[in-house]
């Protein structure tokens, strides 16, 4: 479905950004996913090609822009182009507001916001260039319905649909599309850190009776990435099984 499209997919080490990373190499994309630590890129790069499969990594500082800029740029002189970028690294929070500092919630949004802004801007000049491209961000389902604590983390998931819907208005006309994925309850480290206490009582929310999986929220990269999802822009897809609060 992405055959020669040029991906780039942040905190691809692992979770939903490492199984995306393995979709889109199975699909034929050229994929070169970005982490957090050196170490970490190394580990999934070789992971990958005992799977037979080959990507590129860097580990950018992605709230440093003249760091992402230069990092594109080292992309676009490699690959010529950069069809699509999957904005997916993100950290999460569960403290009560009273126990939660101003670094902690500016590290959240540095990093959650920051990040997906410094990314976009970067790449936004090469896909206006191209006249096409595709802008995907990992949105929550917090984003919508809040969470009971951690305010910090559906805050910068409210910014980052604000910021998918501006600019799927902003660069429509250079067939440029924007949407987000808004992951219900998925199966990966950041949920398991979350208490138990926290994730049960929604589990028995959702219509499906499950927490979703990394696969589920790659596929709806997937899709939203390929020429199936050509007239969608502008969208916060919900992959929740349901979920309500």
């Amino acid at each position: 479905m992405l055959e020669e499209k040029v991906a780039i997919i942040t905190g691809g080490t692992r979770g939903i950004g490492y199984e995306t990373v393995k979709i889109f190499l199975e699909n034929k994309a050229k994929v070169i996913l970005f982490g957090s630590k050196e170490e970490t890129v190394t580990e999934s790069i070789n992971k990958l090609k005992e799977l037979g499969l080959t990507a590129k990594g860097y580990h950018p500082n992605l709230t440093d822009y003249k760091e992402v800029e230069t990092t594109v740029k080292e992309i676009i002189n490699e690959y010529g182009k950069i069809d699509i970028l999957i904005n997916n690294a993100g950290i999460s929070a569960n403290k009560k507001i009273e126990d939660t500092t101003t670094e902690d919630f500016k590290k959240i949004m540095d990093i959650n916001v920051l990040g997906i802004f410094n990314m976009i801007k970067a790449v936004t000049p090469y896909m206006k260039k191209q006249q096409n491209g595709v802008i995907l961000n990992t949105s929550s389902m917090v984003s919508i319905y809040g969470q009971p604590s951690g305010v910090g983390y559906p805050a910068s998931k409210f910014a980052v649909n604000g910021l998918t819907k501006s600019l799927a208005r902003e660069l429509a006309p250079y067939n440029i599309r924007v949407n987000a994925v808004a992951p219900g309850i998925i199966n990966t480290d950041m949920v398991s850190s979350l208490p138990k206490e926290m994730i049960e009582p929604l589990i028995k929310t959702i219509p499906l009776g499950r927490i979703g999986t990394p696969t589920d929220i790659a596929n709806a990269f997937l899709f939203l990435s390929s020429n199936l999802a050509s007239y969608i822009t502008g969208v916060i897809l919900s992959v929740d099984g349901c979920a309500r609060s």
